[in-house]
């Protein structure tokens, strides 16, 4: 690949995409690229790099001269340039093979991987890394609030990756992270997700150990070693395995824990640490960060600092306002799991107050069925749960479906209360007639949610 000059990008305005394309401007490439909306701040950023950026996709837009078109994980068959590119024989790759070629080869990556707290996670690894003076390349899905951005690759041996079990392309059905030339791994759950392109739980487990499969006999994989579906992922792996848990099999034990609310402290392998955030799940993710930053080669001190100075990440758990003693709360949960985990911190947090979760099935796993139980059992733990009208239903077979109406019966059945609204206004109209102050109402999503948080901070003040 490296004696191709110009690179264009379909797709290029995602997180991921933006942030492999300005580095390869800045490496002397000639980079052009298209997306179906270019809008600020992406837009604004490529632009400044001096990239050309056209909006909508069309045969058109990829120049003659192109010697790679780089397909974005949303395009399929059928896309303009999809298509332009096939028939015009061009040379195409996926982002994940770029960043293999130009960013990783040669480098220590280290991927953090696993159902929840992946990008937590990979935030705290890489705002440790870079506090410490190491300066790592890095690519999160979500928004560190200590990076200002998701994704950023230096010059530095460094890389932290979040590493996504999702598949790579159209033309390539392996998931994203086995591009990523691991030397160490993290794996903080195994769980059944993604139903568009999984069947069961064992084909994401086989994933999970292809991944194993790739780290080199000097790397190593840190496993959950509380959970049984980690266990069996790492069972018989060809690289080095230490677990990281609670448990007295693990071989690197979290202990001394204490919760406050709005810290939690812990012992991990009998060396004390603090972070400022709370729940047991956020220990979790700490300890695997530490663990990785310690293989790194950081001190205790070092890692300690990082830790103390970690902002979070936003939406997850972030205070969006407070209305009349009622706060209102932005969280990306999306998983029966993840939801109770949001639960639980939540209820650390603010142990006496009524909590409300207003939840939008938006993933292409809860707006099916598969978890019609799973998530009547999650969200039975709040006071109050909202379910929200199911977006684009009509795209799941009928048969498939999420049964919302089903799910608040479920929810009241386990002594909950459900409620299932199909529209922000009634939603919106339910929480300010009956939310009291010191309630804490959490919105949970994967999406923007139709902009619900302010609005609601509106109509509470009102």
């Amino acid at each position: 690949m490296s004696d191709k000059n110009h690179f264009h990008f379909t797709g290029i305005c995602g997180t991921a995409m933006g942030a492999v394309a300005a580095a390869m401007k800045q490496r002397g490439f000639t980079v052009t690229g298209s997306d179906a909306n270019v809008y600020p701040p992406m837009s604004d950023f490529l632009r400044g790099q001096g990239i050309t950026l056209t909006e909508g996709y069309a045969e058109a837009n990829i120049p003659a001269d192109t010697d790679v078109v780089i397909i974005g994980n949303a395009i399929s068959r059928g896309n303009p340039e999809a298509e332009a590119a096939l028939d015009r024989k061009l040379l195409y790759h996926s982002l994940p093979e770029v960043m293999k070629e130009f960013f990783l080869r040669g480098k220590r990556n280290f991927v953090v991987s696993g159902t929840h707290g992946k990008t937590t996670t990979s935030s705290m690894l890489a705002w440790i890394l870079k506090n410490a003076g190491r300066d790592p390349g890095y690519m999160i899905g979500g928004l560190p609030k200590n990076l200002g951005h998701g994704a950023h690759f230096t010059d530095s041996e460094f890389n932290v990756l979040e590493g996504d079990e999702y598949d790579t392309a159209f033309f390539d059905k392996r998931s994203k992270f086995l591009h990523y030339l691991p030397e160490c791994v993290v794996v903080n759950n195994v769980e059944f997700d993604h139903a568009d392109i999984y069947n069961n739980l064992d084909e994401i487990k086989l994933t999970f150990r292809r991944l194993l499969n790739i780290v080199p006999r000097r790397g190593v994989a840190y496993i959950n070693g509380d959970e049984q579906n980690c266990l069996d992922v790492a069972k018989g792996a060809p690289c080095p395995v230490t677990t990281i848990g609670f448990g007295e099999n693990c071989a690197l034990r979290i202990e001394d824990v204490s919760y406050e609310p709005d810290r939690s402290s812990f012992t991990l392998g009998g060396v004390p640490y603090s972070t400022r955030m709370s729940g047991e799940f956020n220990v979790r993710n700490a300890a695997m960060a530490i663990a990785a930053a310690t293989f790194a080669g950081l001190t205790a001190d070092e890692i300690r600092a990082g830790l103390e100075s970690f902002d979070g990440v936003a939406r997850r758990q972030e205070l969006r306002g407070e209305v009349r003693g009622i706060k209102v709360i932005d969280d990306f949960a999306h998983h029966p799991t993840a939801i109770r985990l949001a639960v639980q911190s939540l209820r650390q947090r603010h142990p006496d107050s009524r909590l409300w979760i207003l939840f939008e099935p938006r993933s292409n796993t809860t707006r099916r069925a598969v978890f019609q139980t799973e998530l009547a059992e999650a969200l039975a733990l709040a006071d109050f749960a909202v379910v929200a009208a199911i977006p684009d239903l009509h795209k799941i077979p009928e048969n498939d479906r999420l049964n919302p109406d089903q799910l608040s019966a479920d929810i009241a059945r386990l002594g909950g209360q459900g409620f299932y609204l199909p529209d922000l206004e009634t939603i919106i109209a339910k929480v300010t007639e009956t939310a009291e102050p010191g309630d804490i109402i959490a919105v949970l999503s994967n999406g923007g949610f139709g902009g619900i948080h302010e609005k609601l901070l509106t109509a509470l003040e009102k």
